[in-house]
């Protein structure tokens, strides 16, 4: 059997809970599609919203204030959500990736500091980071003595070492400044453990995003390919080959299944950043390529997105005491109906949370986008 484009697009829908809301506690949720972006702190609430039955937001609040759920810089070198059991091995896998993206950056090289001046520090951050700490007092505490540098080797710090963000209040738990503590540290050989956690980060990206590539998944983790293949001949029993519309070859869990051609597709506001559309190779599986220049913005900017029919259709905002919805082509009654009732609920939980969310954002629209059709819907 040849999977169509349709059917992978519908799979990772699927798999990210996208066709159908599930009932979930909230850390089951974020397990079940590996990760969410927390790049922008609203995100991860509305990943959820989008996916899981009867969401409230005040459950996500405690599993961050309570540690179920940590926020810390994993893959793309990006800030990510996952469930707390899943962190200690899913940084185990990225560690080499993050470490080099720092210590070899030239932000850090041009102050003449080596590697080994960072990892000597590791041992009095973590002390340090016992209890919650700000920025500006890692940079005071543990990097003042490198003076003018301290800002640059907190920066390479702040990525590699193991660190979670801290939970400080506000509508979506995390506000400025930044604070941080340690995580527990993890016990066993570095090398069995970068190993061990990338086939476990590899399975859970089949089960949240498969079927996929080798690409794919370098695509959302930015490993390497040799780490990949070393993964993925490990994993022989658990994962097999099927075969896609394409010439890359695509894996999949041995027990998964993917949803007939004609599964139906409900709308979705997603939020910015959203990981179902950065999982695999642009323009990926939900993105028409003539969109993504509107969408992927020339500094990454994901912009929140409008889905019809499982594929982006449009992006939305707040405006206007309410979501304004602009699709960039034409759409019919049905699918308007089905967006207006997504954003009449999503107004509603916005309204005690933050009803301007992702307002810095603005410029994007500012700058023009094609719109075909818009319409504002009040909560």
């Amino acid at each position: 059997m040849i999977l169509t484009p349709r059917q992978l697009a519908l799979a990772t829908l699927d798999r990210q809970l996208l066709l159908e809301r599930q009932r979930l506690d909230v850390a089951e949720a974020v397990r079940r599609i590996c990760a969410v972006q927390a790049q922008a702190p609203a995100s991860p609430y509305l990943a959820l919203w989008n996916r899981v039955q009867d969401f409230a937001p005040e459950d996500l609040d405690a599993a961050f204030a309570n540690r179920r759920i940590v926020k810390a810089t994993l893959m793309r070198i990006t800030l990510h959500a996952v469930h707390a059991e899943d962190y200690e091995p899913y940084r185990a896998a990225m560690l080499s990736t993050l470490r080099a993206s720092r210590l070899h950056d030239r932000r850090f090289t041009a102050t003449g500091l080596a590697p080994t001046d960072a990892d000597g520090l590791l041992p009095k951050l973590a002390g340090f980071l016992e209890r919650p700490r700000t920025g500006a007092e890692v940079e005071v505490d543990v990097t003042g003595r490198f003076g003018e540098h301290a800002h640059r080797m907190w920066w390479a710090l702040r990525t590699y070492a193991p660190v979670h963000h801290v939970p400080t209040g506000g509508p979506w738990s995390f506000t400025q400044p930044n604070t941080y503590r340690a995580s527990p540290a993890a016990t066993g050989s570095a090398r069995q453990q970068a190993d061990a956690g990338v086939q476990r980060l590899l399975l859970a990206y089949l089960r949240a995003f498969g079927p996929a590539s080798a690409q794919d998944f370098a695509r959302f983790t930015l490993l390497t390919r040799h780490a990949i293949t070393q993964a993925l001949n490990e994993l022989d029993d658990q994962v097999v080959r099927v075969t896609g519309p394409g010439r890359a070859a695509l894996f999949d869990l041995v027990d998964a299944t993917v949803p007939a051609e004609d599964t139906p597709a409900p709308p979705r506001l997603l939020p910015m950043w959203d990981s179902t559309l950065l999982a695999h190779v642009v323009p990926g599986r939900v993105m028409p390529e003539a969109y993504r220049p509107q969408v992927v913005r020339r500094n990454g900017d994901v912009l929140p997105c409008l889905l019809v029919d499982g594929q982006v259709a449009g992006v939305w905002r707040a405006a206007d005491g309410g979501l304004e919805l602009t699709a960039f082509r034409k759409l019919g009654k049905a699918a308007w109906q089905g967006l207006t009732e997504e954003a009449e609920r999503l107004s509603a939980l916005l309204v005690n949370r933050d009803p301007s969310v992702y307002r810095r954002y603005g410029h994007w629209w500012d700058k023009g986008l094609p719109a075909v059709e818009r319409m504002t819907v009040k909560g």
